[in-house]
């Protein structure tokens, strides 16, 4: 009976060995420590955990590497997590390597990830902080998206009063007359008959502008040709001159206009004296009447000569010699 009781005890003692030997390894195999493999310990800080626990899994560019070892309160804003790594995967994580909380799969366990950043750098040594990249979560993520449909909804609302206010409105009924539509189309027609218009007259200046550049035209000439702005400048020396010569014979003018006033409204010169003077005008008169009477005279004894017996030969000698001249005259023609 001793040695049977003594018996069980050893066996009790050996099943609760195994049964603590049991736990541990699935302990073990759960929290994903190498039973046979070392690893090393880093920390980061995070301002949310999102849900990662103690346990949790720690991947480097979607490879695992290791596990949560702890999560500790910093402050109200700062979490501190330090997590171990397979010591194969040291060479590889480098100090300016960051950390973030992330989620295995869609709706999955939170997962801490290692992620390399470009630049050069050393290794990661035990117990060295990695920096936290700043990540949204699917929280801050949800709420933006819910104030955005908040938002979204109260634009919806607006533009549908709106919309309703201008179907009630006058607007609509402009918009839907056919009238408008044949306007638009008629205006559409007309710019763009402008536009070619507007087009046709820009090639032509372009055209001008051209020909001008190249010295044909008279404008090109003006412009290019030197000789010909020799002469015009010529030319426009002599109007010049021409000008000036002009602006003194006026002048001259109207000073020898000023002097003939002044001597008619003095009464000095000759042509004061014939245009003022009476008695001057009187004997001008009797001058004229004295030499018209005169020649009536004159030509009273020259008709009394021709028929005088002396000179009566003289006067038919020279009317023979007279119509002589003129026979040849009416021969010709």
């Amino acid at each position: 009976m001793g040695n049977q009781g003594k018996n069980n005890i050893q066996l009790g003692v050996f099943v609760l060995a195994g049964f603590l030997v049991l736990v541990l390894f699935l302990s073990k195999i759960g929290k994903q420590h190498h039973l046979f493999g070392t690893d090393f310990e880093l920390k980061t800080t995070a301002s949310r955990v999102g849900g990662l626990i103690e346990g949790g899994n720690v991947r480097f560019s979607g490879i695992q590497a290791g596990t949560v070892k702890s999560i500790k309160i910093v402050n109200d804003t700062t979490f501190e997590i330090t997590f171990n790594v397979d010591d194969k995967v040291r060479p590889f994580i480098l100090k300016n390597a960051v950390t973030a909380i992330g989620t295995d799969g869609l709706m999955g366990n939170k997962i801490l990830n290692i992620s390399p950043v470009s630049g050069t750098s050393k290794p990661v040594t035990d117990g060295d902080m990695l920096a936290a990249q700043k990540l949204t979560s699917i929280d801050q993520m949800m709420s933006t998206l819910s104030r955005t449909n908040i938002n979204i909804a109260s634009i919806s609302e607006i533009i549908k009063r709106d919309l309703l206010k201008l179907d009630s409105g006058g607007l609509m009924k402009v918009l839907n007359s056919g009238a408008l539509a044949d306007n638009i189309n008629s205006s559409v027609i007309y710019l763009r008959s402008a536009t070619d218009n507007a087009r046709r007259l820009t090639g032509a200046m372009n055209e001008m502008v051209s020909q001008t550049k190249q010295g044909r035209g008279t404008l090109g000439m003006l412009l290019t040709d030197t000789v010909f702005e020799g002469k015009l400048k010529q030319s426009l020396f002599k109007i010049e001159s021409a000008g000036d010569q002009v602006n003194q014979t006026s002048i001259k003018l109207n000073t020898m206009i000023s002097k003939l006033d002044n001597d008619l409204n003095d009464g000095h010169g000759s042509i004061a004296v014939l245009l003022k003077d009476t008695l001057v005008a009187r004997n001008i008169a009797e001058t004229i009447s004295n030499m018209k009477k005169g020649t009536y005279s004159f030509d009273q004894n020259m008709e009394a000569l021709k028929h005088n017996f002396l000179f009566r030969g003289y006067f038919r000698r020279q009317e023979k010699q007279q119509a002589k001249a003129q026979q040849p005259r009416l021969s010709d023609q």
